[in-house]
């Protein structure tokens, strides 16, 4: 691992930090969180479409392990799903507010510890695709900090807490990368379709359920489009 490939890495976890800071100063209300959310999916998909399952083709690996990863990951995610969902369940039946947030913390900490697993993994994988995956999931990692603010937390927490969600996912970043370079097609390559899962449960499961808790707007479908062509330009760009 080179320095720049360590210096791109190290770009979600201060974007982290900086969406913490920016939480700390303003609460965004119900409609602006939710543009915010449809942006960072539109990123995360192109992301996805446009850099993650073009290099799984690229790695040529055998179609049964990526099949069989893409199916754990699926499961994985679904997994992590159900136990917050639980945590949430004996949070309220007990009358514990703070108990379901330090559930839910512990759930997304889990969440970024896999996007820093994905970027780590493109990094090994060679090319641009770690450079792109990381600047896809700092959207992601934007939002989370504004996210915070919705919690019972203010202030300097929620800028502790964005800080040590970023130094995760640099801690898990270095460590994707460490771990799997120089792995086999195969490896890499479930690797890969292991996080397209994770990826796919984000945009799916999180970003556009929660952006649709409010009335939605006839111009968010703009801002999801335009979050999918502003990581298009920047990767066409790039080449």
């Amino acid at each position: 691992m080179t320095t720049h490939d360590f210096l791109i890495m190290a770009i979600p976890a201060v974007v982290a930090l900086l969406g913490g800071v920016l939480a700390a100063v303003w609460t965004p209300g119900h409609q602006a969180r939710s543009l915010i959310q449809h942006f960072a999916a539109g990123v995360v998909l192109a992301a996805l479409a446009v850099e993650l399952l073009p290099e799984i083709e690229r790695e040529h690996a055998p179609s049964l392990v990526l099949i069989a990863c893409f199916a754990l990951g699926s499961l994985f995610m679904y997994g992590i799903k159900l136990w917050t969902l639980r945590m949430e369940h004996q949070a309220t039946l007990s009358g514990a507010a703070a108990g379901m947030g330090s559930g839910l913390l512990l759930a997304t900490s889990i969440d970024v510890a896999t996007d820093g697993f994905i970027i780590g993994a493109g990094f090994a994988a060679g090319g641009q695709t770690g450079t792109i995956l990381a600047l896809g999931l700092s959207v992601e990692l934007l939002f989370l900090g504004l996210a915070l603010a919705s919690s019972a937390t203010s202030g300097r927490r929620i800028i502790a807490l964005s800080g040590a969600l970023g130094l995760t996912v640099l801690l898990f970043s270095v460590l994707g990368s460490v771990l799997l370079t120089g792995a086999s097609h195969a490896v890499i390559g479930g690797t890969l379709a292991f996080s397209a899962a994770a990826l796919l449960y984000l945009v799916t499961e999180e970003l556009l359920i929660e952006a649709h808790e409010v009335e939605e707007k006839p111009v968010s479908t703009l801002v999801l489009f335009g979050g999918f062509l502003a990581f298009w330009s920047i990767q066409l760009i790039g080449r």
